[in-house]
C-alpha cells in the first residue's frame, strides 16, 4: 500500500517538475517579456506542487529543480523557438487538462484543481490576440444568441432537403399534386423538427452555461484570494502589467457581481447577458425552414402544371446561389465560391433524388 501511494507521488512529482520546466524553456525563448513573466510565474506554481510532493515522499524540497533535460522538454523548446510559443500553447492544454482530470480523482490532490484549470485559463488568454472579434465580426453575429445561425440554417435546410424532396417525387410521377402534397409534408415535418431540436439544442447548451457561471460564482465567493490571481494572471496575458493587473483583479473582487461578469467574459468566453434564448432561436429555425421550404413547391402551389418543375428547378438554384452568398460573406469567404459551392451541392442532392424517383415510378408503374 506505502510503495503504491509513494510510486503515485514519485509520478506526480516527475510530471509537475517536466512541467515546470517546459514553461521555463518558454520563458526563455519567449521575446516579450510580459509573457515571459507569465511562464515563469507558472513554473513557480508547478514547482509549489512538486515541493508537495517531494515533502510527501521525505525529499527536501528546497533542492527541487526543474529537469533540465528530455525529449519533450528539448523537442517543445526547439518547436517554441521556431514557430513561437503560441504553437506549443495547445500542447500544454492538453498536458494540464490531464493534470486535472488525474487530481480531480485523486482525494489528497483536490484542492490543487483549482489551481491547474486556472493555468489552462492563463495559457488560453495568452493565444488570445486583443481586437480580433469585435461586436460586429462575422463570428459574433453568427453568435448572437443563436438565432441568426439558426435562421441561416434552417433556410438552407429547408431549401435543400425540400428541393431534393420535390425532385426526387416528380421524378416519379407526372401529377404534380403528388409534388406539390409531398412538398407540403415536407415543409411541416422538417420545419417542427428543426424548431423543436433547435430548442433542444440551446435548452441544452444554456442550462452548461448557466451552470460554469454558477459554478464560477461559488467559487469567488469559496476561494476569492485564487481568484483575484486568476484575474491578474489574465490581465497580465493581456498585456498589462503586474502592477496593474493587481490594481485591476483587486478593484473587480471588491463587487461580486462585477467579478462574476468578469470572470464569465474572460475565464468563460461568455456574456452572462446573452446565453441565447431556445425560444428565439426555435420560433427563428421554424420560420427561416418554412420560407426554404416553401421556394421549390411555390409554382406547384401557384398550380402552373407544365412549368412547375423548371421554374421550381431555376427558384431552388437561383435561392442556393444567394443562401451560399450570404454563408460565405458571414464567413469571410469568397462570395462567388460560396454560391458556386452551394449550387453545387444542392444540384447534386437534387439530382440524385430525381433520378431515384424515376426508377422507383417506373419500378411502381410496372408492378400495377
Amino acid at each position: 500500500m506505502i510503495s503504491n501511494q509513494n510510486k503515485r507521488y514519485s509520478e506526480y512529482l516527475e510530471s509537475e517538475l517536466e512541467a515546470a520546466a517546459i514553461y521555463a524553456s518558454l520563458a526563455e525563448v519567449e521575446n516579450d517579456e510580459n509573457r515571459a513573466t507569465i511562464f515563469r510565474k507558472l513554473v513557480d506554481a508547478e514547482m509549489r506542487h512538486a515541493a508537495r510532493w517531494a515533502d510527501k515522499l521525505g525529499i527536501d524540497s528546497s533542492n527541487l529543480k526543474p529537469k533540465t533535460s528530455g525529449p519533450k522538454i528539448l523537442s517543445l523548446k526547439f518547436a517554441a523557438k521556431l514557430f513561437g510559443t503560441n504553437k506549443i500553447i495547445p500542447l500544454l492544454l492538453k498536458i494540464e487538462a490531464k493534470e486535472v482530470d488525474i487530481y480531480a480523482n485523486d482525494p489528497e490532490a483536490q484542492d490543487l484543481v483549482g489551481e491547474e484549470r486556472q493555468h489552462s485559463v492563463t495559457l488560453r488568454n495568452l493565444t488570445k490576440s486583443p481586437g480580433s472579434t469585435g461586436p460586429w465580426s462575422s463570428a459574433s453575429i453568427l453568435r448572437s444568441g443563436g438565432s441568426l445561425r439558426a435562421a441561416i440554417l434552417g433556410m438552407n435546410d429547408g431549401l435543400i432537403s425540400n428541393f431534393s424532396l420535390a425532385m426526387g417525387v416528380a421524378g416519379g410521377t407526372n401529377n404534380p399534386d403528388f409534388v406539390l402534397l409531398a412538398g407540403i409534408a415536407g415543409l411541416l415535418a422538417g420545419a417542427f423538427s428543426m424548431a423543436s431540436g433547435e430548442y433542444i439544442s440551446m435548452r441544452s447548451q444554456k442550462d452548461v452555461y448557466e451552470h460554469e457561471i454558477l459554478k464560477e460564482a461559488i467559487e469567488i465567493q469559496e476561494w476569492p484570494e485564487e481568484e483575484e490571481e486568476e484575474l491578474t494572471l489574465i490581465y497580465q496575458a493581456k498585456g498589462l502589467s503586474e502592477t496593474e493587473s493587481k490594481k485591476v483583479a483587486k478593484r473587480l473582487m471588491k463587487d461580486p457581481e462585477i467579478a462574476l461578469d468578469t470572470m464569465a467574459r474572460e475565464e468563460l468566453g461568455l456574456d452572462p447577458s446573452k446565453l441565447g434564448s431556445p425560444w428565439g432561436a426555435s420560433i427563428s429555425s421554424f420560420i427561416s425552414f418554412v420560407l426554404g421550404a416553401l421556394i421549390p413547391i411555390l409554382p406547384y402551389i401557384l398550380r402552373l402544371q407544365n412549368s412547375a418543375f423548371l421554374l421550381s428547378t431555376i427558384l431552388s438554384l437561383a435561392a442556393l446561389a444567394v443562401v451560399g452568398g450570404l454563408l460565405a460573406g458571414f464567413s469571410g469567404k469568397n462570395i462567388l465560391w460560396g454560391s458556386s459551392r452551394m449550387v453545387l451541392a444542392g444540384s447534386a442532392a437534387a439530382t440524385v433524388t430525381y433520378f431515384v424517383g424515376k426508377l422507383v415510378g417506373i419500378s411502381v408503374t410496372e408492378f400495377l
